[in-house]
């Protein structure tokens, strides 16, 4: 007999001393149990397990994968995810001892020089008082939402979105006495209601129920003992309704860039209205 022993093939090519009669299925090696990895059919030695592994397509998240297939249908993925960030952060408003509502709502004494805190302008949209304000202006925010979004296509509807917040948010600094804090996005959904309004009769829409329900909802912020932030209101709807003048006014393709340039100022013309302090300090 051979000093060798039994035929060197009928063992483990990473444990010489290990006798098997098994076979890699994608090379054809000898492997171990131990050196085994379960496939379909057969097994596969380590090597060629990773070599898979290296060459398989990356997985992406469930929750990903399903917002990508929505966006592909042309479901409201923005107005989706603007709600879902509101409801997460309430979430959040009702922990007791987190602090949150007190660290992102607005009141005109964060936009003073010696107290500055201007990303509460923008942070104070997705805050809510109670769930009964949460839940108004999420189903507001879910009529128009959708309508909006599928008529501007995301992005402009986005922009749209934040600078009726951030309007909402100047117009407390100018009206609202500097030391009452606000929260929510009704500024935003006025803006979003505004631009709609403006849209629906530059195109020949009918607007008659939309002006009545602008109309109630403005009444009742004046309304004393309601605690509703009218000033938000007003600067939100005044500024979305600029927007949708210039959204709907410069439709055509060959009018985009002048479209980019007039948003850009609108915002623009927003963070100086937010620098009223810099030239009108508290008295």
């Amino acid at each position: 007999m051979s000093d060798s022993g039994p035929d060197r093939a009928n063992f483990c090519y990473r444990h010489p001393d290990r006798q098997s009669y098994i076979l890699c299925q994608r090379c054809g090696r000898t492997i171990c149990p131990e050196c085994q990895t379960q496939a379909p059919v057969g097994v596969i030695c380590p090597e060629c397990m990773r070599e898979q592994r290296a060459s398989a397509p990356r997985t992406k998240p469930a929750v990903l994968t399903r917002m990508r297939s929505a966006a592909g249908r042309g479901a409201p993925v923005v107005t989706y995810a603007l709600i879902g960030i509101s409801v997460a952060v309430y979430l959040l408003q009702m922990i007791p001892g987190l602090g949150v509502t007190g660290a992102i709502r607005y009141a005109g004494f964060y936009s003073h020089p010696g107290a500055l805190e201007p990303w509460r302008m923008m942070t104070s949209v997705f805050a809510h008082g109670s769930i009964l304000h949460l839940l108004l202006n999420m189903y507001t925010l879910w009529i128009f939402g959708q309508l909006l979004e599928g008529l501007l296509g995301r992005w402009r509807y986005l922009t749209l979105y934040l600078l009726a917040g951030f309007a909402g948010s100047v117009g407390v600094l100018w009206l609202a006495p500097p030391n009452v804090p606000v929260v929510g996005a009704s500024g935003a959904i006025f803006g979003l209601m505004g631009a709609f309004l403006v849209i629906q009769r530059r195109l020949g829409g009918q607007a008659t129920q939309l002006f009545v329900l602008l109309g109630i909802n403005l009444v009742i912020g004046f309304i004393p003992g309601m605690n509703v932030a009218w000033q938000a209101h007003l600067g939100g709807l005044a500024a979305g309704a600029l927007i949708g003048f210039i959204l709907v006014e410069t439709r055509k393709r060959s009018q985009q860039r002048l479209q980019m340039w007039l948003l850009i100022a609108v915002g623009a013309v927003l963070v100086l209205l937010s620098l009223r302090y810099l030239f009108f300090p508290i008295v």
